[in-house]
């Protein structure tokens, strides 16, 4: 929508007042603020998009959205030939001599390439291993049987036309690879299969299975041991059933896995695992993927991603209805959850950052770094889990959480140590780079469908895919930050023209800032239909700091009693006596925002709140008083009169309060009086006041101002250092932190949700400026990040 001019002129007056009248108009527009793709991008500006584009946008997001939705509902699982081929190997209980599932060898018959092969065949070349292990899977399935003989010929044709790649060590290998095939081939002997690759050869890739049973044979740790279990099926009759069946889960299966627990069952005849067979091809037909059940870890994977990449809320109903489900799993500590690090840490984050009441305590097999090194992934070096459980540490909730800070601890020396060692993923960087609460929900969005990898490839012991809708995952969400980024690019030359309307940029003493307050908008409040709150948050951020540079280097102490004064005389009224140019274009800039916010505000609230934005500012210009005071006298306050003070003085209430009346529901009376309200602003603005202490403490002593840091060390007598003093601010400053958080996902409270979430999106937006220095004071260094989520293009990778 068009920005209106707040310049110091009666012409701004009378825009207010002429714009008023079209508030019907206006609170039509607004009524409606469930997410849609038509409300996403009608809300783009005029000229951006022509109303033929403009519709098969909308057809196009619509499309990808009811795609989603659908698989939302139902768990994809991608079938595993190599897994479905062990399947089909069980005999039949009551006459070993037949197969005990058929549709599976059915589905072998069916499911052959052109080329002789079995597997993914969009698979790239470096792959070819994963369709090797799949292609003599299938062969000896259907050799075992005597069905198909075409098909085998094929098949093994393939095989020893590709033989080579075996001892390729560049290419991807399967979990197992090593073990498994070299195995398959010894059975491959045993049911009469024969493969012309010369005995040479044979002899050659045996000896690659005895060479990695010979690695780390003297490791005797349980990761080891699952691992053996996980690849049973390649070293066949001489695996010790016991040591198999020592991880063998609740529903009857070996790890969850299809193929090793086919082998359990044709070599040991086990009840429960037959049981599980028997099941899993009820539900999925007639072929198994690499690993069952999932659709507790899937279905969390896509609710992350679409969090991760910003389009969460065209699925609200779908993202509840999964989460309320792996709600109720986590308190029946259902198997799939609590036997997973990674999954148990993902439920974790997600239920507790989505409001769910849920404690710590089931984490607590996993407080040690044992819990990881005797893992199969510990074994293997797979480091997923510990990125999930460190992620899942960071969201402290109470003080006494000592399950989390144990698990932080070891987490993120393994995560730092990966780092250190050498090329490492770009997800533990940016796990340990951005935790969760210093980062701005549009960067992480740009930084996720950039490097977007939901569905990729897993190697388990063959290729596994979580579903195929990522591309239209993909797709919406590349159309989404399009959408809005067009948006934002047109509101900030909005803000621009405001700026120098405004007269503002004529203030030599005043740090123009603009670009920095709109990031923080855009970046947090980021749906198209949220523009009002936008521009609030921005044009009041960049008021906030001219007045606070006038109080700090630009006004005498006559020009800031007069900008007091003012206000306190409040009428509404322009005609007023101003000391100087440098008050009458400060008043005159906060006077019209205040009467076109609260013109706007009207059409949602159905009340003037003139009063209570006044209100907000005279408490901002009062508490900056006493400052200015403190510094002109001298004066070295209290460090709970400074932090008492310095709360309001930091200047979050013009910048965040207002916006609050434009992100959604109605905010009555009793909801900005009430003191849920006041303790949210109070735990932010601390949040706030601290960082900029701790990061510009050097800088503020050399100008004379005061600092949380340096009144701890003057008030103590010298016996407290300034390494003492900061230590104490930042446990300060985490305690704070996590009770603002806790105060956002209470669920129930006076505050409406979207209000008490602009609060904790605020803190991660001072908490990432600060992160390593006083980014709000250094001239460069949040460039980039104004860049990415305004200006640059998304640069996908392939």
């Amino acid at each position: 929508m068009p920005i209106f001019s707040n310049c110091p002129s009666s012409s701004s007056v009378l825009l207010c007042k002429s714009w008023g009248t079209s508030i019907c108009s206006h609170r039509k527009l607004r009524a409606s603020r469930k997410p849609s793709v038509q409300g996403s991008l009608r809300g783009t500006l005029p000229g951006v998009q022509s109303l033929k584009d403009r519709e098969s946008s909308e057809l196009r997001m619509t499309d990808s959205i009811e795609k989603i939705k659908r698989q939302l509902k139902d768990v994809c699982t991608r079938t595993s030939p190599y897994d479905t081929a062990w399947v089909a190997m069980v005999p039949d209980p009551s006459s070993h001599q037949n197969p005990c599932f058929h549709q599976c060898i059915d589905w072998i018959l069916q499911s052959q390439h052109e080329n002789g092969s079995w597997g993914n065949f969009s698979l790239c070349s470096s792959f070819i291993k994963d369709t090797l292990t799949s292609t003599l899977a299938c062969v000896l399935a259907l050799k075992r049987w005597s069905y198909g003989e075409d098909h085998i010929k094929k098949g093994v044709h393939y095989i020893v036309s590709n033989i080579g790649s075996v001892f390729d060590e560049q290419l991807t290998s399967p979990i197992g690879f090593n073990i498994i095939f070299p195995g398959m081939l010894q059975l491959a002997t045993e049911v009469g299969l024969i493969l012309p690759l010369g005995e040479t050869a044979i002899g050659e890739i045996i000896s690659l299975q005895n060479l990695e049973l010979q690695r780390n044979s003297t490791n005797k740790s349980r990761g080891r041991k699952e691992y053996m279990a996980y690849i049973a099926e390649g070293l066949g009759s001489s695996q010790d059933l016991n040591e198999i069946m020592e991880f063998q889960r609740a529903n009857g299966s070996v790890l969850n896995s299809p193929s090793t627990t086919a082998f359990v069952v044709t070599q040991y005849h086990d009840d429960r695992a037959f049981d599980y067979l028997s099941s899993l091809l009820l539900q999925v037909g007639s072929s198994v993927p690499a690993t069952y059940p999932m659709e507790i870890h899937s279905h969390l994977c896509m609710v992350d991603a679409l969090q991760n990449i910003g389009i969460a809320r065209y699925f609200l109903d779908e993202i509840k209805r999964i989460l309320d489900r792996a709600y109720r799993s986590w308190l029946e500590r259902d198997e799939q959850i609590i036997s997973d690090m990674a999954t148990c840490g993902m439920a974790f984050r997600l239920l507790r950052m989505n409001g769910y009441d849920i404690s710590s305590d089931l984490l607590t097999k996993f407080v040690d770094a044992n819990s990881f090194h005797d893992s199969m992934q510990g074994y293997l070096g797979d480091m997923r889990p510990v990125i999930e459980i460190y992620k899942a540490s960071q969201t402290r909730l109470f003080p006494n959480e000592e399950v989390l800070n144990k698990i932080n601890s070891w987490s993120s020396i393994l995560l730092k140590e990966e780092t250190s060692m050498g090329p490492n993923s770009q997800e533990v960087k940016f796990a340990l780079q951005f935790p969760f609460f210093a980062d701005l929900d549009r960067l992480e969005h740009k930084r996720s469908i950039e490097r977007f990898n939901f569905g990729k490839i897993q190697m388990l012991k063959v290729s596994h895919m979580s579903c195929s809708v990522n591309e239209e995952i993909l797709k919406l969400a590349v159309g989404d930050f399009n959408n809005c980024q067009s948006i934002y690019q047109e509101e900030l030359k909005g803000l621009n023209s405001w700026v120098k309307q405004c007269k503002l940029d004529q203030l030599q003493f005043a740090r123009q800032k603009l670009t920095y307050c709109y990031l923080s908008a855009a970046a947090t409040i980021y749906s198209p239909d949220l523009s009002d709150a936008r521009i609030s948050y921005s044009k009041n951020g960049v008021l906030t700091t001219v007045v606070d540079d006038f109080f700090d280097v630009g006004g005498s102490i006559e020009e800031l009693e007069n900008l007091i004064a003012l206000f306190e005389k409040w009428d509404g009224k322009c005609e007023k006596e101003f000391y100087s140019e440098h008050v009458q274009i400060i008043y005159m800039a906060i006077h019209g925002n205040i009467n076109e916010l609260a013109t706007k505000a009207f059409a949602i609230q159905n009340r003037d709140i003139t009063d209570h934005l006044v209100e907000i500012w005279l408490n901002l210009l009062r508490s900056m008083m006493v400052e200015s005071r403190w510094q002109r006298n001298k004066a070295i306050p209290t460090v709970e009169e400074y932090l008492t003070n310095g709360t309001v003085s930091f200047a979050l209430g013009p910048v965040v309060l207002p916006a609050l009346y434009f992100v959604g529901p109605e905010i009555s009376e009793e909801v900005i009086t009430h003191e849920e309200y006041h303790r949210l602003f109070r735990l932010a603005s601390m949040c706030g006041r601290l960082l900029n202490d701790l990061r510009g403490f050097e800088r503020e002593g050399k100008e004379g101002k005061l600092n949380s840091v340096s009144i701890r060390t003057a008030n103590s007598g010298s016996s407290l250092s300034i390494k003492e003093a900061e230590n104490d601010v930042n446990k300060s400053l985490e305690n704070i932190r996590t009770e603002l958080l806790q105060l956002v996902l209470k669920e129930g409270t006076a505050v409406p949700k979207p209000c008490k979430e602009l609060f904790w999106k605020t803190s991660k937006i001072l908490h990432l400026f600060y992160m390593n220095t006083d980014g709000f004071s250094s001239p460069k260094e949040m460039m980039s990040a104004v860049n990415a989520v305004i200006h640059d293009s998304l640069s996908i990778l392939g």
